[in-house]
């Protein structure tokens, strides 16, 4: 079935709902797994904020709407991350939590394989220490 015929990906797994429970559930995990928290200090205590930009960044990698490129420009993501220290095993363990959050809530494996790939090719070009 083409993308037109069955929807893009935002729509197929459920739009800005599903999308929310991801990010909420990616936060909850960071919180929970002892492996995950150092990673999850570099986020702070607030975590609205960081919730909101990655709501956006999903809603627009999925197919949505462009609520992250609209608001922030093309996303200079490396730059942005440089400050804090991402070796091998923080963004494994950023990819653990959000693979528990895509199993959780996105019910398509099909769909959640190709958010996985997207998402990884994030959490790998973020790394930058050894």
């Amino acid at each position: 079935m083409s993308e037109s015929a069955a929807g893009n990906m935002f729509e197929r797994i459920g739009g800005a709902e599903t999308i929310n429970k991801v990010v909420d559930s990616f936060y909850r995990q960071m919180s929970l797994l002892p492996q995950a928290q150092t990673i999850r200090a570099m986020h702070g205590d607030g975590l609205i904020a960081m919730k909101s930009v990655l709501k956006k960044y999903l809603t627009e990698q999925t197919g949505g709407p462009d609520l992250y490129s609209s608001e922030k420009g093309h996303p200079p993501m490396l730059k942005r991350h440089q400050a804090f220290p991402i070796d091998n095993y923080a963004a494994d363990v950023w990819m653990e939590c959000m693979d528990l959050a895509l199993t959780e809530h996105v019910a398509d494996a099909d769909d959640r394989e190709q958010l996985h790939a997207k998402i990884r090719s994030l959490a790998d070009m973020m790394r930058n220490t050894k």
